[in-house]
């Protein structure tokens, strides 16, 4: 908020790309693609994830679209043997939506996380000190490579808005008031320097001339662990 991290409202998700790789490489084996050679089974899943993947609106309905139309959505990864050379073809289907999907609905690959990315972006905005929540919501920038499927910004605008709008008639009608909140404006942003955000922001920062001052030794983290961060001075004062 205002260029400073808010420390105490940070969450983590323990759901990565290398996740959905793996959830892809599951569905394919689940499915007896036996045409995969083992050896390239993740590396084949990562293309599959990266070139054919997308978020969907709805789970079940394009469960639906794709029984009553394969040959629309269906596709094919023509392939070749990292060592041999010789060539394979792997049918690309429900994957396509399930992959990105474990964001939204985790219950599907996990067991030990349940908790929709929207509702962890609602929570740490909720954390966070009132008078900037609106702004938080109103700004919420995509980063990195997990986030660039088609349709990703759409889908978690969409769903962090109802969760807003939810709150926001619940609280009304508890309230019993006849006067009517004016809102709350949701936005998720995309941009060019999506990919490569995490990348691009600590170039930026070590490209400037006080850097070396911001560093600690590793002597010193050893010692006294990631608390040392806290009391790092481009950090400090967000985390007091």
């Amino acid at each position: 908020a205002e260029g400073y991290v808010i420390g105490s409202a940070i969450r983590h998700i323990p759901i990565a790309g290398r996740d959905i790789s793996s959830f892809v490489q599951q569905l394919l084996r689940d499915r007896n693609e036996s045409g995969i050679p083992p050896e390239d089974s993740l590396r084949v899943a990562e293309k599959i994830k990266e070139d054919y993947s997308y978020v969907c609106g709805d789970m079940v309905k394009e469960f639906s679209k794709y029984d009553r139309e394969p040959e629309k959505f269906f596709a094919k990864y023509e392939g070749e043997h990292s060592v041999t050379g010789r060539k394979y073809s792997v049918d690309v289907g429900y994957e396509r939506f399930l992959a990105p999907e474990i964001f939204f609905n985790p219950e599907i690959y996990s067991s030990d996380f349940l908790t929709p990315l929207p509702q962890v972006v609602d929570q740490v905005i909720q954390n966070s000190p009132i008078d900037v929540r609106r702004g938080l919501y109103s700004n919420i920038v995509l980063s990195g490579g997990s986030t660039m499927f088609d349709h990703f910004g759409r889908r978690l605008q969409r769903d962090l808005k109802g969760i807003v709008d939810q709150r926001i008639a619940s609280s009304e009608m508890a309230s019993g008031s006849h006067l009517k909140s004016s809102g709350l404006d949701v936005n998720v942003i995309s941009h060019k320097k999506q990919r490569y955000a995490p990348w691009f922001g600590a170039s930026l920062l070590a490209s400037t001339p006080e850097f070396p001052s911001y560093c600690h030794s590793k002597e010193a983290y050893q010692e006294y662990g990631p608390s040392l961060v806290r009391r790092f001075a481009i950090f400090g004062s967000a985390t007091d």
